[in-house]
């Protein structure tokens, strides 16, 4: 039987427009490779592994800025992880039933607020609060613990961490609830008639078999969080150099480009920035590619056994 005309043009229609997708981010690739392959070919170790950023003399190290997006996403993620899936735990097994839905709906509503506007929380209520309040409070600490060293500027390494937590916290606990709600009931119902109680259903029966897909959760919004600009240049402080403490002012890959792009007059330089854009990129989708391998095992059901 003959194919109706209308199916024909649909099924055309919508596998051009799944194509796209693909061919732009190929397309995205191949551009910004092009543009960074004379800092590439010419410069890559430097650009890894050295420290000074020197536009005039054409020195290009990219290492305090790859250091400050990984301090700040990891830090961002320990701060995020134990509440969003604390979040996604209540709406699904252990908060009461009618407020459930509204704590999951006010949490996914964190994440359509613009990035700007958290950026201008963190300069005018963050920043502020950390500087005269919880900065001096911790600094005797940096007698014993390193990481609460240094003078209390405001912009820092802590502020951008937990502006970004805030970020990608809603991205991580939908992701979770999703997960946790992909478990059978059954299995909760089993350990209930075992004698279990709630919060026993929730750590021997729900979470073992989540387990893969709350880390892709979790690496879900280390990806998200590696990619932030704007909120994150507004409170980190901008200073090229490796972080010592939680308190330093520091730079990252995405505040870089944001700083200098427009300001790029040289083809080296230029070539510098893009070279550090397809290091992002490349980090990124790795992060992102782990992050829905993992979610996928646990929604097509991967056998109890195979868990790992």
């Amino acid at each position: 039987m003959q194919t109706p005309l209308a199916d024909r043009l649909y099924r055309t229609v919508t596998t051009m427009c799944a194509a796209a997708i693909p061919l732009v981010l190929v397309l995205l690739t191949a551009v910004v490779l092009r543009a960074a392959w004379p800092a590439l070919s010419t410069n890559a170790g430097d650009l890894a592994f050295g420290t000074t950023w020197d536009v005039p003399h054409a020195r290009f190290g990219a290492l305090p800025a790859i250091i400050g997006t990984l301090l700040s996403s990891l830090i961002a993620l320990g701060i995020a992880t134990p509440l969003a899936i604390g979040v996604a735990m209540f709406t699904v097994d252990l908060g009461p039933p009618r407020l459930q839905e509204p704590v999951s709906f006010l949490v996914n509503l964190l994440a359509a607020i613009p990035s700007v506007v958290y950026g201008l929380w963190g300069v005018f209520v963050l920043v502020p609060l950390l500087r005269t309040t919880i900065m001096p409070a911790l600094l005797p600490l940096g007698a014993v613990i390193p990481l609460f060293r240094g003078p209390a500027y405001g912009p820092s390494l802590i502020a951008a961490s937990l502006v970004l937590a805030i970020m990608i916290l809603p991205y991580i606990a939908s992701v979770s609830r999703e997960v946790l709600l992909a478990v059978p009931q059954t299995q909760r119902e089993a350990a209930l008639a075992l004698g279990a109680t709630r919060w026993e259903v929730v750590r021997d029966a729900v979470l073992p078999p989540a387990r893969s897909g709350l880390i892709g959760g979790v690496i879900l919004g280390f990806g998200r969080a590696l990619g932030e600009t704007l909120a994150v240049t507004m409170v980190i402080g901008n200073r090229h150099a490796i972080p010592e403490s939680l308190f330093d002012p520091a730079y990252t890959m995405a505040s870089l480009l944001a700083n200098e792009f427009a300001e790029a007059s040289s083809n080296a330089h230029l070539s510098a920035l893009m070279a550090v854009a397809a290091l992002l990129l490349l980090i990124t989708l790795l992060v992102n590619l782990a992050a829905r391998w993992l979610v996928r095992r646990v929604a097509t059901g991967v056998p109890r056994g195979q868990w790992s």
